[in-house]
């Protein structure tokens, strides 16, 4: 028999379950929140990259208690007024604009950078912080390549300062329920989860070397990447397509999906990874796939990852289904839907979620990245890196397995890897995919 959850009874039982673990942090009010410990204190942050994802780290500290952003960093002009109005509008003072991150680091008074730049920059520009002594709030992927994963696990090891990557489902108070359901064993032994995003992206055109726009700074928005040309179909967006910059697909969106689907499971790195798609819809300069299929073995369970980013907009656009021996259970952004195995609905809820499952909604702001915020901050707060919902040795995990996906992909083959590790077993090539080139003297060190 259906049973519909109504979000306060949800809630209800969401505390039960998960104790004081999660709920309490995620989804407390102002009032409690304010007499956490050391609450009084405020925190400066600075947010780096204002347009698009930087947009929602500033409407996500706006509903944080005893924060202030008093910093921006942005190397396109063109953006830079209006997230200071609004700022001030949040904050009452407008930010002060710091154009060189490698400055912004040398100001003592910032206590937590958030990282909403080009991918090619993450991790450096993480590592840079935890190096100052900030803490960083570092969007997915929290790497451009596996080696960049091994060095943030390092860095914050050694600098102490915490990481906590955005993938923001991990503080979505209705899907940390169903995940501890499942693992108190819902529906049964769990052995099959599928991760899928559906887009419906236009062609991105033949680029042309063109002059750089007077209101960017190349240079900065290169920084570790070696240099190349400007070219007029890269910037502000499309550069995600590009491996010099970018990581496909399945790191831009299919990050999170997969981190449901390997949390539910219970795994860290597979056994082997396979997988096969093209650039099918259009010929131009996109440089991954545009579809998408990667099977993850990791001997007793399997994860499949489905992309498709040019072919329609489904009703369903992102989601996990996990599978067990006694039923299964479907996620996504808005909530979740509990089966038998016979596909008889036994529980559904359909909560808010904090964030559309409309791909369309390219910032992904709401609810669930304000939670994930005040976790990172509670964690902060305590110097606790236990807290926090998604610390990057754990993070790096999810990022790294779709890094394998991308470079299975390109060497036409299929990957043995060791399950500790994720690094590649008996394949000289695929491993010298690794890492990356740097730039003379931008090379991240720790």
């Amino acid at each position: 028999m259906q049973k519909s959850t109504t979000r306060r009874n949800f809630l209800k039982k969401a505390s039960a379950v998960s104790a004081g673990m999660t709920l309490a942090s995620v989804g407390m009010s102002a009032e409690s929140y304010a007499r956490i410990k050391g609450a009084n204190d405020r925190l400066n942050f600075a947010v780096v990259g204002v347009r698009s994802r930087g947009k929602a780290h500033l409407e996500a500290l706006a509903d944080c208690k005893n924060v202030n952003l008093s910093h921006i960093c942005e190397v396109d002009q063109r953006y830079v007024e209006d997230f200071s109005k609004n700022t001030a509008k949040a904050f009452g003072q407008k930010p002060r604009l710091v154009k060189d991150f490698r400055k912004l680091m040398e100001i003592k008074d910032i206590d937590a950078i958030t990282v909403a730049t080009p991918e090619h920059w993450h991790a450096p520009m993480a590592i840079m912080g935890l190096q100052a002594g900030k803490h960083v709030y570092l969007e997915k992927p929290c790497s451009h390549n596996p080696r960049e994963g091994e060095l943030l696990i390092r860095a914050q090891k050694k600098y102490k300062p915490l990481i906590q990557m955005g993938n923001q489902q991990r503080s979505s108070a209705h899907t940390i329920y169903i995940i501890e359901k499942i693992k108190a064993g819902l529906i049964g032994k769990v052995y099959y989860a599928k991760a899928f995003y559906y887009n419906n992206r236009g062609p991105i055109g033949v680029g042309k070397e063109v002059p750089v726009p007077s209101y960017l700074d190349w240079e900065l928005w290169q920084g570790p990447a070696p240099r190349r040309p400007y070219k007029d179909n890269l910037h502000p967006y499309n550069w995600h397509w590009f491996w010099h910059y970018g990581t496909g697909e399945s790191l831009n969106n299919g990050t999170h999906e997969v981190d449901v689907c390997r949390w539910a499971l219970g795994v860290d790195y597979p056994k082997k990874v396979s997988t096969s798609g093209g650039r099918y819809h259009f010929k131009d300069d996109w440089e991954f796939y545009d579809t998408m299929v990667t099977g993850f073995d990791y001997g007793d369970k399997t994860l499949v990852w489905e992309g498709i980013s040019c072919q329609g907009k489904r009703d369903l656009g992102r989601g996990s289904y996990i599978y067990g021996t006694e039923g299964s259970v479907f996620i996504d952004r808005k909530g979740y839907t509990h089966l038998s195995t016979d596909n008889k609905v036994i529980e559904e809820f359909g909560g808010d979620g904090g964030g559309q499952n409309d791909t369309a909604n390219l910032v992904g702001g709401g609810e669930m990245t304000t939670m994930h915020f005040r976790n990172f901050i509670e964690a902060v707060r305590s110097n606790d890196k236990k807290k926090l919902h998604s610390p990057i040795d754990d993070a790096s995990i999810s990022v790294t397995t779709l890094h394998l996906t991308n470079i299975a992909w390109k060497m036409g083959r299929s990957l043995e890897t060791n399950p500790k590790t994720g690094r590649i077993l008996n394949d000289k090539e695929a491993m010298a995919m690794w890492g990356r080139e740097y730039e003379k003297g931008w090379e991240p060190k720790v």
